[in-house]
């Protein structure tokens, strides 16, 4: 299976000046791929093609023509997703439109040297008719495996993200349960599994993180309001504001891999064979417009993480041989699965005339869980609720 992993090196001054060129390159040839895609669409009215981006960037840069490529495929990615989106009638996305200064760079396949000592050699290619002579850095932590790729990042400080294949498979299924998952803000997970077994994992943590992110970040741009842009002080503010975002990010990361680690635990302690998970993409979509929510509401629904939950969700199931289909979850969480009434719950327990009650979000994981396997919202005996609090 393929893993990613956050490399720390050592290299001189003179290849940490050239590392920052390539990711400026890198930059310039994303610019172009705008420029070129815009120009293709002006003059043709179709979108640009791969075989056409790549053409018109070729030899234009001094980089590895693997890492040009690379450029242009994640363009390209970009464009696609934003029209599988809009095709969604997601009006809020938007095409790759902004210039950058900055890019990741990219090596790919031949376009890097490993040794055992830990010394890589990244290649930029042929320039003007002559090999140019290669980057050479040392990493110590490198992964043991087949490693695919070497992408330049940049977080306060150069690092490489290596993406290898430890040669695992993914398990067979063995399970023998179905389990529905109700994705939160306040609970960050809950689960109801077909033998009557749930679970609630609390995401109050990473509330909390978030908040006090919101805090600092707000106190710092009032700061630099006062200050002239680009002013030595404006720039010890901001990158005060580099830190806590990097921090903060590292914080969320390690809370989301905590919380679906437990989780997956529980779901092989239960012998789940495969889970159905509510999406909830489009759950803020023309909140602000529409009104629906007030102001401290919005705020908490757009820092909500719950894209990268369910990618480390996914990825860690797999692995686990338990598959996860993303399913429709509309009104589960409003609808009685005796009465079939529909009302918005108040507080964290859901309360229906007929006698109905249940915990707010372990009764939408039972009726996403009832409505899959038997068509329609149904009552699932509930026989005992695990509470979990990890991050």
């Amino acid at each position: 299976m393929y893993r990613g992993k956050k490399v720390t090196f050592t290299a001189s001054k003179e290849v940490i000046t050239k590392l920052l060129a390539c990711n400026r390159t890198s930059a310039d040839i994303w610019n172009a791929c705008l420029a070129a895609s815009k120009q293709h669409h002006i003059r043709t009215g179709t979108w640009i093609n791969q075989t056409q981006l790549q053409q018109a960037v070729k030899g234009k840069f001094p980089l590895h023509s693997q890492s040009v490529q690379a450029v242009c495929h994640k363009y390209l990615f970009s464009r696609d997703s934003a029209i599988q989106s809009k095709k969604k009638g997601i009006t809020t996305a938007r095409y790759p439109h902004r210039q950058k200064r900055y890019f990741n760079t990219k090596w790919v396949d031949k376009a890097f040297t490993l040794h055992p000592n830990g010394k890589i050699e990244l290649s930029l290619g042929i320039q003007n008719g002559k090999r140019v002579k290669p980057l050479v850095l040392f990493a110590k932590n490198l992964p043991t495996g087949d490693i695919k790729e070497i992408e330049l990042c940049f977080d306060r400080k150069l690092y490489l993200s290596v993406t290898y294949d430890d040669g695992q498979v993914a398990k067979p299924q063995t399970g023998t349960y179905g389990a529905g998952v109700d994705m939160g803000e306040v609970q960050a997970i809950a689960s109801v599994c077909e033998n009557g077994e749930g679970i609630l994992l609390s995401g109050r943590k990473l509330r909390s993180i978030h908040r006090l992110r919101n805090k600092k970040i707000a106190q710092l741009r009032r700061l630099m309001s006062k200050c002239k842009k680009g002013s030595r002080q404006w720039k010890k503010y901001n990158r005060a504001k580099q830190y806590i975002l990097s921090k903060s990010d590292r914080q969320l990361r390690d809370g989301s891999h905590k919380i679906t680690k437990a989780f997956v635990d529980w779901c092989i302690a239960q012998s789940i064979k495969e889970m159905f998970v509510g999406d909830v993409g489009t759950v803020s979509k023309g909140t602000k417009k529409k009104q629906k929510l007030r102001r401290r509401e919005r705020q908490k629904i757009s820092n909500w993480n719950v894209g990268q939950q369910v990618q480390y969700l996914t990825y860690k199931c797999q692995a686990q041989g338990i598959a996860v289909t993303n399913v429709n979850e509309a009104y589960s969480t409003q609808t009685c699965p005796v009465c079939h009434q529909r009302h918005k719950p108040k507080g964290r327990m859901y309360r229906c005339r007929c006698g109905y009650v249940s915990h707010r979000d372990t009764h939408g994981a039972k009726n996403i869980l009832s409505e899959q396997l038997y068509g329609i919202f149904t009552p699932i005996e509930e026989k005992n609720l695990t509470y979990l609090r990890v991050a």
